[in-house]
């Protein structure tokens, strides 16, 4: 059994959704389809959440929404009764109804409620397209079965009962092929939850774990993982072959091709992951499984992190940081779940680099400030190097300002103005 993954990148239009049905059709084994949203419609909805809460044009911009996903089933279903209009009106009318509700005091639940329609909308068309391209599937909603806890936003799996509801549901009984959404789950109560941005990839590392597959692939718009993002950095190579090991630290330091998630529940059970282009079915893409001979990791690797701030802190009365404010200080952070990039610290201060989350950072620095005193800069990136050499820090730091550095023997970062 095999199980794909596809961005949101791989079906953001009809020519995506034909080129998607043109991979899937190449595979005769059982499959598991887990789906993003088209294109960005991701970001789109977080526009529309932000709307929700201040009551401000979310009207026009969920219009844009919809507009957007019709250009794209009116492409690709030109008889105009065929059952997925019906389903996309439905779906869109659950999420318009939605809105004109006020909204609760929790952002998070509202965010997960309103932005899951993208992976909903997305998996409906490209089931209904794959149905009439000749290849039968099975349409899950994924909420059913993947069960998570209420933190919103940030689901944490109920791995008891998903792992009893999930083999219960991709049973292939009836069917070889299955399409579910990714990042999006649900509670025991029936309330929708994310599992994070970028979540897909995780949703799938879940399902390979839970059904022992044979293989995971995650296609992605570019050959496979590479030493840097080939949008920053053009003369970017390709690595053929990397640990789960070295695929976690790269996920952790930020590296986009893989959710810092993903790698674990694989690991376990040592399922290969290989990351492919659905735009060259040619290319072999990246393999991410044991250790073997043959590893390209040692190549420098190069992580870019923009808009950070740099938070520094010191105790109003001058005393010492030590294992007690720093547990406080951590429990803050925890308690906005404001993810920390970078830590240094030393006898009288205590300084991090983390993203600009707008709402949860500044509600975590007025706290911070009620017993420290707390200085930040903004606008800030974090620069990481994996296997660092002297070559490969003078390329990312020669004529940057450096306000703060930190080594060990196989990572280097740098907040650069």
């Amino acid at each position: 059994m095999n199980i794909f993954k596809f961005g949101g990148a791989s079906v953001n239009s009809a020519d995506g959704v034909r080129n998607f049905v043109k991979i899937v059709q190449s595979y005769r084994e059982e499959t598991i389809i887990v789906l993003s949203a088209m294109g960005k419609t991701t970001n789109a909805l977080e526009e529309i959440v932000e709307a929700f809460f201040n009551k401000n044009d979310q009207d026009s911009k969920l219009l844009a929404v919809k507009q957007y996903h019709l250009s794209i089933v009116n492409e690709l279903f030109p008889k105009k009764e065929d059952a997925v209009y019906e389903k996309i009106e439905v779906l869109f009318n659950q999420l318009s109804q939605y809105l004109e509700k006020e909204p609760s005091l929790c952002f998070e639940f509202e965010y997960d409620q309103i932005v899951s329609f993208g992976e909903l909308i997305s998996t409906t068309i490209v089931s209904e397209f794959l149905r009439l391209s000749g290849r039968p599937n099975k349409w899950v909603d994924i909420r059913t079965c993947l069960k998570t806890d209420d933190t919103y936003k940030e689901g944490r799996i109920d791995w008891k009962l998903s792992e009893k509801l999930v083999s219960q549901t991709f049973s292939f009984n009836s069917t070889f092929v299955y399409i579910t959404q990714g990042f999006i789950g649900g509670t025991k109560t029936n309330q929708t939850t994310t599992l994070g941005r970028e979540g897909s990839d995780y949703s799938a590392a879940i399902l390979s774990y839970i059904l022992d597959a044979d293989k995971l692939a995650i296609w992605k718009d570019v050959p496979g993982i590479m030493n840097a993002d080939p949008k920053w950095l053009p003369d970017a190579q390709k690595l053929e072959r990397i640990t789960y090991q070295e695929a976690i630290e790269l996920a952790f330091y930020g590296a986009k091709v893989i959710h810092p998630k993903t790698i674990q529940p694989i690991k376990k059970k040592k399922i290969p992951l290989q990351v492919r282009s659905f735009l060259d079915l040619n290319e072999s893409g990246t393999l991410i499984s044991t250790a073997s001979k043959k590893l390209d990791y040692l190549l420098p690797v190069y992580i870019q992190k923009k808009d950070q701030v740099l938070i520094s802190i010191r105790p109003i009365d001058f005393s010492f940081i030590l294992e007690e404010k720093l547990s406080s200080l951590f429990s803050l952070f925890a308690k906005h779940r404001v993810k920390v990039n970078l830590i240094q610290n030393s006898a009288i201060s205590f300084s991090v680099c983390v993203d600009n989350s707008d709402r949860r950072l500044k509600e975590l620095i007025e706290e911070i400030s009620i017993d420290f005193e707390v200085k930040y800069n903004d606008d800030l990136e974090l620069i990481t190097i994996r296997h660092h050499n002297q070559e490969a820090v003078e390329r990312m730091t020669k004529g940057r300002e450096i306000l703060l550095e930190q080594r060990s023997r196989d990572t280097a970062q740098f907040v650069l103005v």
